[in-house]
């Protein structure tokens, strides 16, 4: 698990002490440290399998964001008017919206550039880390386009509407409670902005011009692909279509209006071929030791994937604890039984019998509810099982909550916690905007505004 841990660390602090050779060598570091680890499972565990599987999750992932990535940027936004405190929350809130539809990095650099432009007389740091609490990251925990972490969890076989169905009660609060801590700030903000500046800000009437909208269709083709589960690579092959066809209809003058470059998913591909990779030991070994864990609650769950999520990237993390949850609550006996009901089509179901009876039961239920085309196939993986029996025994249905909202809320701690969070700010720095650096950011915005919504959020749902 080294590898691992040097390169989350690298990724944590080598931007902040040492920019510089970061940028340069950054690619060597992702490709040694993940190279070590695939000679351990290639010629000491001679683990091939676990190896396909952690390089179709990777590509999947990649894919997934780099063509949202790809039809955001061909889609300008012009804004001209006035940004009172009331426009500028409900803008936010529409930016919430479209983070579960353009995922957070879509969303994130669809609306970064408008927002900046929106609020060009009087923008101030909060504005921009505002902007990173709410649309790159706690507005998309409604489904698995939203947030990598949970797309991550769809590829595991979480249903995609099973996310919006359990989550929206906690999306409603924490975007509510941000929005409204926001408009106070906001509407203090606007009050003290000298009158020139207010009257500069509101001089025009609201007009707004949308270039590029026929990358919509190429969005729509995207949204579509996550459905599809076979053949093997035919959601990532038309994920990728969609991102050339986007690339290659989108006028040239609209990529200029939005600086638009591929610099910023190229980092991220780069970087997650080394996390994706050092991080297997680090799952396997927390899946197979979760049983010391005794009997946790869903609040350590949640504050657990949150913390470490704050610190580390969000979707290694949220795999980590969904791995321990497969470790400490599944029971072998209960996979293997669920694996001949697979093979036997279910007919010797009401036979079941001993002391795992009901479980294995409602997982095969499980199984026929959320995988039915799987299920007929017989080509149900142990993963899938695992995840079945959470989803069909009820009582773990709030451990897959608390990790869903623990990864994607508290990924908005530190610029480290998701990939849009050091996009926006860089993005604003380019616009020579003074945001807050790494402590700066933890300690006048995180601890005072997330702070307060993440209690809330544990007392309302987790504390029991």
């Amino acid at each position: 698990m080294l590898p691992f841990g040097l390169l989350l660390g690298t990724i944590a602090l080598a931007p902040v002490w040492a920019r510089d050779w970061w940028l340069k060598h950054y690619p060597k570091v992702a490709y040694v440290l993940g190279a070590i680890t695939l000679a351990y499972y290639v010629f000491g565990l001679h683990a091939y399998e676990r190896i396909l599987s952690v390089g179709h999750e990777y590509v999947s992932f990649i894919v997934l964001i780099g063509s949202l990535y790809i039809v955001s940027g061909g889609i300008h936004i012009t804004v001209k008017g006035e940004a009172t405190p009331l426009s500028n929350t409900l803008y936010l809130l529409l930016g919430a919206l479209l983070a579960n539809l353009l995922g957070t990095t879509g969303a994130s650099m669809l609306l970064i550039r408008p927002w900046i432009r929106m609020n060009r007389n009087r923008i101030t740091a909060y504005h921009i880390v505002f902007f990173i609490f709410i649309v790159s990251n706690v507005g998309g925990c409604l489904t698995p386009v939203g947030d990598p972490p949970l797309f991550l969890g769809y590829l595991k076989g979480i249903p995609f509407w099973w996310v919006a169905e359990h989550c929206w009660p906690m999306w409603a609060v924490g975007v509510g409670f941000l929005l409204a801590l926001f408009y106070v700030i906001d509407a203090t903000n606007y009050r003290r902005a000298p009158r020139e500046a207010r009257d500069q800000q509101t001089q025009a009437p609201e007009q707004w011009r949308f270039d590029g909208l026929w990358n919509i269709a190429w969005l729509a083709v995207i949204l579509g692909a996550v459905f599809l589960s076979r053949p093997v690579f035919a959601r990532e092959v038309l994920m990728a279509g969609a991102a050339v066809g986007s690339w290659f209809t989108t006028r040239k003058e609209v990529h200029e209006a939005n600086q638009f470059d591929f610099h910023p998913i190229q980092e991220v591909a780069i970087l997650f071929v080394g996390i994706f990779a050092t991080m297997m030991p680090a799952l396997d070994w927390l899946q197979g030791n979760a049983a010391r864990m005794g009997q946790p609650s869903p609040a350590l769950f949640y504050w657990g994937s949150g913390l470490l999520s704050s610190l580390l990237d969000n979707a290694p993390t949220y795999l980590s604890f969904l791995s321990a949850a497969f470790g400490l609550f599944v029971d072998p006996e209960i996979i293997e039984k669920v694996q001949q009901l697979v093979q036997n089509h279910g007919t010797d179901l009401a036979s079941v019998a001993g002391p795992h009876a009901e479980a294995i039961r409602h997982t095969f239920a499980a199984l026929q509810k959320y995988h039915a085309a799987t299920l007929a196939s017989g080509k149900v993986g142990t993963e899938e099982i695992e995840v079945a029996f959470l989803l069909g025994n009820a009582s773990f249905n709030d451990y897959i909550v608390a990790i869903s909202i623990g990864a994607v809320f508290f990924g908005a701690s530190t610029y480290i916690g998701n990939g849009p969070n050091f996009m926006v700010k860089i993005i604003a720095d380019q616009q020579r905007i003074q945001t807050p650096g790494f402590g700066g950011f933890v300690l006048k915005y995180t601890l005072p505004c997330m702070g307060p919504m993440l209690i809330l959020i544990w007392l309302l749902f987790f504390r029991g």
